[in-house]
C-alpha cells in the first residue's frame, strides 16, 4: 500500500471528511424526523453562508447545524462565531426566497454527533442575525 502524501493526502482527507459530514446530516436528519420534524431543505448554501437542515415542527422552522466529532463535547464547541454568521446569512436568504414561513417561530438548533452515543438536539443553541 502506498504511503500518500501532499496535496493527494489533503484531497483524501477531504473527501473522508465530506463523506462523514454527510452522513451525519444524514443521521441528525432521520433523528430529527423521529422527534416529529419535517426536513425542508438539506446543504442549503448561498454565497457566504449554509444550512446543513433546514425542518419544521409545527410552527417553528429549525436551521440547523450539525457536528460530528470524536465527542459530543467537542462536537458543542465547534461552532463558533464564524458558523453562527454563515448559518444567519443563509437562514436569511432561505426567508427571503420561502416569505410565508417569516411569520413563524424561527431558530438556530444544532445536533451534535459522536461515535457510540445518541444524537444530542440543542434547541436554539445558535442566536440567529436576521436583522
Amino acid at each position: 500500500m502506498a504511503v500518500q502524501t501532499g496535496r493527494s493526502a489533503r484531497t483524501e482527507d477531504r473527501r473522508r471528511a465530506l463523506a462523514a459530514g454527510q452522513r451525519a446530516e444524514l443521521l441528525a436528519a432521520l433523528y430529527l424526523r423521529l422527534k416529529g420534524y419535517r426536513i425542508l431543505a438539506r446543504r442549503y448554501t448561498v454565497r457566504g453562508g449554509e444550512i446543513d437542515l433546514v425542518a419544521r415542527a409545527g410552527s417553528t422552522i429549525a436551521f440547523v447545524e450539525v457536528k460530528y466529532r470524536p465527542t459530543l463535547s467537542e462536537a458543542m464547541m465547534a461552532i463558533d462565531a464564524w458558523k453562527h454568521r454563515r448559518v444567519s446569512r443563509a437562514a436569511a436568504h432561505w426567508l427571503a426566497a420561502n416569505p410565508w414561513a417569516a411569520r413563524l417561530t424561527l431558530r438556530g438548533d444544532a445536533v451534535y454527533l459522536a461515535p457510540r452515543h445518541w444524537p444530542r438536539h440543542a434547541i436554539a443553541a445558535m442566536r440567529l442575525a436576521l436583522d
